[in-house]
């Protein structure tokens, strides 16, 4: 690495982090090692040689990793006997995710990970540089979101003054974690994933080391409580005591994943995340990227009132890969915070609250027959089998009991189906298990699928999707009427399906189209393109 070409190593101090996250990372190949090598009498030698290879290629790796920054690029090189350069356009750059380990802040660095909308796909690497100085980290996601110069690195005796000069100095806060919030916590079922990750090292230890259940007196008398007991005693013990645990998992999972969470926007034009207890993390959004948000209620969050929202942005999919939650607005919080949070992200406060249209009878009983008919034919060929002498009652009790359930489900699903035109917004909602509010930029989308299975044309109805490049990147209005379908489609984005259709000119969202006009929307001007009658539509 020559001295002038602008490459920069990783700061040193990452000597006393990367090694110890290499072994962290091999504690099961360690593990194994050492009940390998127990044959010979040596498993603790095998084990610490092992740790010492893995120690040392974590050294390597900081040697041959360096970076750097042009007008132009972002570029990082790694490899010793595989030399690879990895280059990211700036002008590409979509989010900034800075995230620091209990490890990384024990000595003042910081995790970068820049953003470019592709780090969800398969066979794609993100440009991730790990092992900044905290305050190098804060002035590289300036430079990276708000197109500045190129900065040289501060050195360390400057650390201090730099961290003061990088800290945003025109930034206002639009939400703040509220402790009360931490009442959500058990509704998220976080920690399900915990307890199955747990459970399943428990059982790959106690596997490899020849432990049995019965070599742990609390575990044997709680499964010979469990064995004695009858069959339904059994049961809601078992499940509560999953309950229990999977409350206090999930709570403790929203603690260190939002503890210390704030929402900011910064006068640069970029919104700005921060969270976390032991591993804190700060995402950076372009605003010019931002198509949308969506609030999103699942079934439980929903008993306590609870909502989170989420960013719909171009080159930032929810949940995708390393960029898990980067899309996250607000943890689980109530749902009226929830819904001040979008208004204020979008900067139409009334567009989150806007009344929706739903889509009448016919999608009511769509929804209807597609949750109660599997249930139904389940429950009907169960009642039908011939019952066994002596057989348990409780297969045909929870067949009868499904039933009640599914069309509880199928009705909420019906009340959640709804659409509007709100000035330049699409807004959209759908379903139980989660229902989603997406209010969608009409200048954002790129294109329309109307969709009609066999029932859907037998009862007149239609999925209409919107496409778009940012986050889902289908957002569909289900069960709707047809004509209903071809009029929105034509009213959110005037001109688009013109050339596919023809029809009489005027409907019901001319008024709406006018106003999203007026309100600045890039989807088209003047007044909405018209529908033609429901012949017409179902010609088309």
């Amino acid at each position: 690495m020559s001295p002038g070409d602008g490459w920069r190593r990783l700061s040193p101090r990452m000597l006393a982090v990367q090694p110890a996250l290499e072994l962290v990372r091999a504690v099961p190949a360690l593990l194994g090692v050492a009940i390998v090598g127990s044959g010979s009498g040596r498993g603790g030698q095998w084990a610490l040689g092992a740790a010492v290879l893995i120690a040392a290629i974590g050294t390597l790796r900081w040697l041959t990793t360096s970076y750097r920054i042009t007008p132009d690029q972002v570029q990082l090189r790694r490899g010793l006997l595989r030399r690879r350069v990895l280059s990211v356009a700036r002008d590409r750059v979509r989010t900034v995710d800075v995230t620091a380990s209990p490890l990384h802040r024990a000595v003042g660095l910081a995790r970068v990970r820049v953003g470019t909308g592709h780090g969800g796909r398969s066979g794609e690497r993100a440009l991730t540089l790990d092992g900044l100085k905290a305050a190098e980290a804060a002035r590289l996601r300036g430079e990276l979101l708000h197109r500045a110069a190129p900065a040289p690195p501060a050195p360390d005796a400057a650390d201090a003054a730099a961290d003061a000069d990088a800290a945003p100095v025109a930034e206002r806060e639009l939400a703040r974690l509220d402790p009360a919030w931490i009442r959500f916590g058990p509704f998220t079922l976080s920690g399900v994933a915990a307890l199955a990750v747990a459970g399943a090292l428990a059982a790959r230890f106690a596997s490899e080391a020849h432990l049995e259940p019965e070599d742990f007196g609390i575990l044997r008398e709680a499964a010979d409580h469990v064995l004695g007991a009858p069959a339904g005693v059994a049961i809601a013990e078992v499940a509560a005591v999953l309950a229990v645990v999977v409350a206090l998992l999930s709570t403790g999972g929203y603690v260190l994943s939002s503890w210390g969470f704030s929402l900011t926007r910064h006068a640069g034009g970029t919104l700005h995340v921060r969270r976390g207890l032991l591993t804190t993390r700060a995402v950076s959004i372009e605003e010019r990227r931002m198509r949308g948000v969506e609030v999103a209620e699942t079934l439980l969050l929903r008993v306590p009132g609870g909502a989170r929202c989420t960013a719909i942005a171009t080159g930032l999919r929810p949940g995708g890969g390393a960029e898990r939650g980067g899309a996250l607005l607000l943890p689980p919080a109530p749902r009226a915070e929830a819904v001040r949070v979008a208004g204020l992200v979008l900067g139409d406060p009334g567009v989150a609250t806007a009344p929706l249209t739903p889509h009448g009878p016919a999608a009511r009983r769509r929804r209807c027959a597609r949750a109660l008919t599997p249930v139904a034919a389940a429950a009907a060929a169960r009642l039908a089998a011939p019952p066994r002498a002596g057989g348990p009652a409780w297969p045909w009790i929870a067949a009868l009991a499904l039933l009640p359930a599914a069309a509880l489900l199928a009705a909420d699903r019906a009340r959640s189906l709804g659409h509007a035109l709100a000035g330049p917004w699409l807004v959209v909602r759908r379903g139980s298990i989660v229902r989603r509010r997406s209010t969608l930029a009409r200048d954002g989308i790129i294109g329309w699928t109307v969709r009609r299975s066999f029932f859907q044309r037998r009862m007149g109805l239609a999925t209409l999707t919107a496409t778009t490049a940012a986050g889902r990147q289908r957002y569909a209005v289900l069960d709707v009427d047809e004509a209903e379908a071809l009029r929105l489609a034509r009213a959110a984005t005037p001109g688009l399906l013109d050339p596919f259709l023809a029809a009489p000119p005027g409907d019901r969202y001319e008024a709406a189209s006018r106003s999203g006009a007026a309100a600045g929307s890039s989807a088209g001007s003047g007044a909405g393109a018209s529908a033609g009658s429901e012949r017409a539509a179902r010609s088309s």
